[in-house]
């Protein structure tokens, strides 16, 4: 029995509000069940340096957690004076994940930054940032559709959306908590497209090394999952 009482393939409550911040181009309050992230994304008519004269423009993120988005407080990096390694995989992650559908082309010498704060946290940030995030992009890119700001229509081309699973207890289990992502054999996240495409998969044994099988279980969990998600997605951008 997972600590949830959920099924093996249920997701936690998900859910997609668009619109929540008056000043971003983009913007959503994604939840999966306890784990909140406030999502903004934001034009800018500049790119980073290396990128000027290419005629393409860039999508990046931004990822950072509030000092009470868990048990305990956590104090912000900013007055740390860095971030530390966790942060600045996830944020990364959440840019590969979001370019792997933009026309960079399409989009123009612009960048378009997401910024993905925990709000709270109860395990899987990193799936629902990107989630969230293509949710934000997607405004983003309809609010620069309506001013005639893009030089096609297919700026983005799928879905991305990002789900966890894990071995928990024996079991194949979809979209850890904090309860069974802290005490699970096997952890892994998986990014996909809407048709299914993987952009990235990030597995790890964290007792019992994990067989083929037991890989190719978790694989069809985040398959269906992400596909609840894609589902949500175009729900809430419709």
């Amino acid at each position: 029995m997972r600590p949830s009482r959920r099924a093996p393939d249920e997701l936690r409550a998900v859910s997609l509000e668009r619109g929540v911040v008056k000043y971003a181009e983009g913007s959503c309050m994604v939840k999966f069940g306890d784990t909140h992230v406030l999502v903004t994304a934001t034009l800018e008519e500049r790119l980073p340096p290396w990128l000027k004269g290419q005629g393409r423009g860039w999508v990046t993120a931004e990822y950072g957690m509030l000092p009470r988005a868990t048990l305990e407080r956590t104090r912000r990096e900013a007055s740390a004076g860095k971030q530390n390694g966790r942060t600045v995989e996830i944020q990364r992650l959440i840019g590969r994940s979001l370019r792997a559908t933009v026309d960079l082309v399409a989009l123009g010498e612009r960048q378009i930054t997401v910024d993905c704060d925990v709000i709270q946290a109860d395990g899987g940030t990193r799936t629902a940032s990107i989630t969230g995030a293509w949710v934000a992009l997607a405004d983003c890119i309809g609010w620069m559709k309506t001013r005639n700001m893009l030089k096609g229509n297919n700026v983005l081309r799928d879905n991305v959306a990002a789900i966890s699973c894990g071995i928990y207890g024996g079991t194949p289990v979809l979209d850890l908590d904090y309860a069974e992502d802290s005490e699970a054999d096997t952890d892994a996240n998986f990014v996909m497209t809407g048709d299914g495409r993987i952009i990235e998969v990030q597995g790890t044994a964290e007792k019992t090394p994990f067989s083929q099988d037991e890989f190719l279980a978790l694989m069809a969990l985040a398959r269906k999952g992400v596909a609840r998600l894609v589902d949500l997605q175009k729900m809430a951008v419709a």
